[in-house]
Order: structure tokens, then sequence, then C-alpha cells
């Protein structure tokens, strides 16, 4: 009873800071992102320290929160989109970096390094395009000077957690047949189907409050979003089994780490972005 409490005590605070984060205001919705993308990437670098390998931690975050800032600024009209060409020369930097660390096999040093900017960092640096510079959902907390709308990435974020508990409700009492048992063995083919229909009911449902796109595409997103964030949550499942660890960390009691959280989000939004820039 203890930990199922102290799983939905802490289960509820994630939805308060994901929802009241990345719907109040501008700022709030900034500092969620960050929050977020530091947090998973600094748990990717701790996790793979336990192979030998070392990555640069505080390079790697850098250049991940350098690239963050960049897309919220181009997101916002504050500078061009050739403001990517700045993180050429941070990579350039991490590389030079490397030269004088004297690592035993410097190039899995950077492969880590530069991986995690790809896992972690790319995806979250998506969020500022999909709220700034559009309309729809307002924010809680009025706002000048700026177009802003969340409704994209908290439509996301209450899609997940539908296909989460429609596949958590279904596998539990219907789950049979094993979907990847060699990387995780609770996740049943029962479970994954019943994540996608409660997924896209509410998908169905919550089109006209969230808007931007009509309701068949909030389908076909939720649908998006139950596979790739599927694919998501055993992706992080094979990293921790490769590197022998339980969870990524122990900042969320009873839910694990940023990383065990938000796996799914990581995987599927740039998917879900791509989908809404190409027919949204």
């Amino acid at each position: 009873m203890n930990t199922f409490f102290r799983r939905t005590l802490t289960g509820a605070w994630i939805v308060i800071f994901v929802m009241g984060g990345f719907w109040l205001h501008p700022l709030s919705f900034f500092l969620a992102g960050l929050i977020l993308l530091i947090g998973t990437q600094y748990e990717y670098y701790i996790i793979i320290r336990n192979t030998g390998a070392r990555p640069q931690i505080w390079s790697g975050l850098f250049a991940g929160i350098t690239a963050y800032i960049i897309s919220t600024l181009i997101a916002c009209g504050k500078i061009p989109k050739n403001s990517f060409l700045i993180l050429i020369p941070v990579m350039l930097i991490i590389m030079v970096i490397e030269l004088y660390r004297r690592q035993d096999k410097p190039f899995d040093s950077l492969a880590h390094t530069f991986f995690s900017v790809l896992y972690t960092a790319v995806p979250f640096s998506m969020f500022p395009f999909a709220a700034f510079s559009r309309t729809g959902l307002n924010s809680l907390l009025p706002h000048a000077n700026i177009s802003f709308s969340p409704g994209i990435v908290i439509g996301f974020f209450i899609l997940i957690w539908a296909n989460d508990t429609g596949a958590y409700l279904t596998g539990m009492s219907l789950g049979r047949h094993k979907l990847m048992e060699r990387i995780s063995p609770k996740k049943t083919w029962e479970g994954f189907f019943g994540g996608i229909i409660i997924a896209s009911v509410a998908a169905w449902f919550l089109s006209g409050w969230l808007g931007v796109v009509d309701k068949t595409q909030w389908v076909i997103i939720a649908m998006i979003i139950s596979v790739s964030g599927t694919y998501g949550d055993l992706i992080e499942s094979m990293l921790k089994r490769s590197t022998g660890v339980k969870d990524s960390g122990t900042v969320m009691p009873g839910h694990g780490g940023f990383l065990d959280r938000f796996d799914s989000a990581i995987v599927s939004f740039p998917l879900v972005y791509l989908f809404i820039s190409l027919f949204g």
C-alpha cells in the first residue's frame, strides 16, 4: 500500500508539473522543457558511465541546452533560422576537448556524448516550434507581444498518458501474448492494442478543445503516439538492460527517473511534430 500510495502521489505531481509547466505561461513552458531536457540527458550520461565509457557530461549538456535555447528563440521569431549554425563550433569544441581527456576509448566517449544530444535534446528542442508562433489553446496566464499556444504539447502528453493507462489496464486484465519478452517481460500485445484504442478515443473527444488539427488527424496522432511511444519505452528498456540498470534515476519515487517517465515522449514527439508540420 505504501508503494502504491507513493507511486500515485508522485504520478500526481508529474501531471501537475507537466500540465502546469507547459500550459501556464510561455516562460514556464520554456522552463518545463528545459528541466525535462537536462534531467533526461544527464540520466543518460550517468547510465552510460556504468559501462566504463566516460562521456563529456557538462559539454554534452551545454550542447543540448544551447540547442534548446536557440530553438526557442527561433520559434519566437527573435533570431534567424540559420542561428542553428552556432552548434557547429560547439560540436567541434567537444571533439577537441576529447583530445585532452586521454580516455582509453575516446570515440566511445564522443559517440555517447553526441548520441545523448540526438536522443534527448533534439526531441525537446522541437517543443518550442510546436507552441510559439501558433494559435489555439490559450495559456492559463495572459502574455503580451508573442503568439503562443501549448495545445499541441498538452494534447501530446494527455494522449501519452491515455495510451499508458489503456495499455496497463488492458495488459493487466487481458494480457496473454508477450510483445517483446526479451526486452520488457510485462508488455503484451493485448496491452499494446488496448493503449491504441484508449488513446484514439481520448483524441476523438478532446480534438475540438485542443484544436490545431481536425478530429481525424488527432486520432492519427494518437496512433502515432501509441506505436512510437511503445518503441520509445522498449528502447529505454534495452538501454537499461544492456547497462545493468533497473531505473534511470531516483528523483521520482515509485517511477524512477526522468528518462523512465519520458522515454516515450522523446521518441514519439518528433514523429508527431513531423505529422503536424506536413498535414496540420
